[in-house]
């Protein structure tokens, strides 16, 4: 399969040296995007330079943080646009282990969308306090109920999608962020029938950096389940 791994990034100058490099160890044959939103930080600057070593090596700059979602959707149509058969998504901050985007690419192979699970296999989170762990996973268990998607870790951000998912996904009308942008998206590719898999991950918290998670988003997650509740109902979503 013809390959592209996203990756958005805003401050991980610290981090995407590493991605990069290890993303292209695993495979070199892979490609990679950085979607970056305008870093203080530098982070576009040393893609610029690593690109001069990896042709399969991509930047996109926004010019200002415009979330992680709308991040996505971006990624989503260059990769359409340029015909990739499996598109990858993944966190810049090496929470996410750049050796298993060859399993999940694989498993594409029989499922429509495979989904990083850290919940699938018991609970897999490495340096996370308990109580964002608790509200991690009990976030995750109040989507199930309330919107039906069969997923145990529907709010990861690590994932492979086929790309005739999305190419029928109306970007359009995905308007969610942060966590509530990974349960949307998953919920719109069942609803349109697809199969999702979940594979078992290690997710270790970032050593690196600051994280990017805010009450904010985690109040948008919740309108949004219920959201997708009512869309269900009524037989509104597209």
């Amino acid at each position: 399969m013809k390959t592209l791994v996203i990756s958005p990034t805003y401050n991980e100058q610290k981090n995407v040296a590493t991605l990069i490099k290890t993303v292209f160890k695993v495979n070199s044959d892979y490609h990679l995007l950085i979607i970056d939103d305008n870093s203080p930080d530098g982070t576009a600057d040393l893609v610029k330079e690593l690109q001069l070593l990896y042709d399969n090596l991509f930047l996109e700059e926004r010019p200002g943080k415009a979330g992680l979602g709308t991040a996505y959707i971006f990624g989503f149509k260059w990769a359409l646009e340029r015909n990739y058969d499996a598109i990858v998504q993944m966190d810049a901050d090496m929470s996410h282990d750049p050796n298993e985007i060859k399993v999940m690419v694989n498993l594409l192979g029989d499922h429509d969308v495979v989904i990083g699970s850290r919940y699938i296999d018991g609970v897999s989170v490495i340096h996370w306090p308990i109580r964002r762990l608790l509200l991690s996973y009990g976030a995750n268990v109040y989507s199930r109920i309330v919107t039906g998607l069969p997923v145990k870790d529907s709010t990861g951000g690590f994932k492979a999608w086929q790309r005739k998912v999305l190419k029928i996904i109306d970007f359009d009308a995905v308007k969610s962020q942060g966590y509530s942008f990974q349960i949307e998206m998953n919920w719109r590719a069942w609803q349109k029938g697809f199969s999702l898999h979940e594979h078992p991950i290690i997710f270790t918290d970032r050593t690196i950096g600051e994280s990017k998670m805010s009450r904010g988003i985690m109040f948008e997650a919740m309108i949004v389940i219920w959201r997708m509740r009512i869309w269900k109902i009524f037989g509104w979503h597209k």
